[in-house]
């Protein structure tokens, strides 16, 4: 039974008990770790944030900024309109000279998601690919190992005047799909990292240069390393590594192997941060 005004007291309880981590690792394997290398503010770092060779891209719901890397000048900017069709931006990805972004009409319902695409040199919009109502709403989008990835988010957050929580942070998944979008596998991610997440979900993800895929939450200052199971259903576990982002879109640089991305939102800058390896 749901009891009336007793939501951010059970957030907050939420929160408190979210499942500590201890990494798992030993003096032999020690785990992985980031250094802070340069801020860049920018006004739309707001959702997440992609990166080319040369620029990196804040994301806002319904704004796109293109900055070049080594100044942080802003060189391009669009914006939808407010009575457009653009939404809710969440992440977006290089590929190709096109900037892939995962779109949804968060938080409406019932959940709907789309890709959107801009030309990467002028910021055109040029193209869409619907999903229509498919497993929850669409927070990040990646090309990796000649696949599309996609994370589908569910949350147990209740929005405005409603009762009822915006699906079940449980329900998040992971999908594979072909170059056609057409769907192939998913998978759950493990409790432990829902739990963290909580009320929230999984809003940024990159697969990275070990060839595992790095998950942030919502709000956390931390990344989820994770790898497809052996068998089943679940990814696993492998690291949880604190980064000075709070959550939101990252990006990995593949013209810079080892370098990721993020935003703080809080502060409305670009962060590019280094992976490291601890020497404990």
């Amino acid at each position: 039974m749901l009891i009336r005004g007793c939501v951010p007291f059970i957030v907050i309880l939420i929160l408190i008990a979210a499942p500590e981590y201890s990494g798992g690792q030993s003096p032999e394997n020690p785990g992985r770790a980031f250094r802070e290398l340069t801020r860049f503010d920018a006004a739309d770092a707001h959702q997440g944030v992609a990166v080319d060779s040369r620029y990196f891209y804040t994301i806002s719901t319904r704004a796109i900024g293109k900055y070049d890397k080594a100044t942080g000048a802003q060189i391009e900017r669009w914006e939808g309109m407010a009575s457009g069709p653009i939404i809710h931006l969440d992440s977006g990805v290089i590929v190709n000279d096109t900037l892939v972004c995962a779109h949804s009409n968060y938080p409406g319902i019932p959940m709907t998601s789309s890709v959107e695409m801009w030309d990467a040199e002028t910021l055109e919009h040029i193209g869409t690919h619907s999903f229509g109502i498919h497993r929850g709403s669409c927070t990040w989008i990646d090309r990796h190992d000649g696949y599309w990835w996609a994370v589908f988010a569910n949350y147990n957050r209740v929005f405005g005047r409603s009762r009822e929580a915006y699906g079940n942070s449980y329900w998040t998944s992971l999908v594979k799909f072909d170059d056609h979008w057409q769907w192939l596998e998913s998978w759950v991610f493990p409790d432990s990292v829902i739990g963290r997440a909580l009320p929230m979900s999984i809003s940024g993800g990159s697969w990275g240069p070990d060839n595992v895929l790095y998950c942030t939450g919502h709000d956390r200052e931390e990344v989820y390393v994770l790898a497809l199971p052996e068998a089943g259903s679940v990814l696993t576990l492998l690291d949880i590594v604190s980064i000075p982002t709070a959550g939101q879109g990252i990006a990995w640089d593949r013209s810079n192997p080892g370098m990721l991305y993020g935003i703080d939102r809080s502060r409305k800058q670009v962060v590019r941060i280094q992976l490291t390896r601890e020497t404990r």
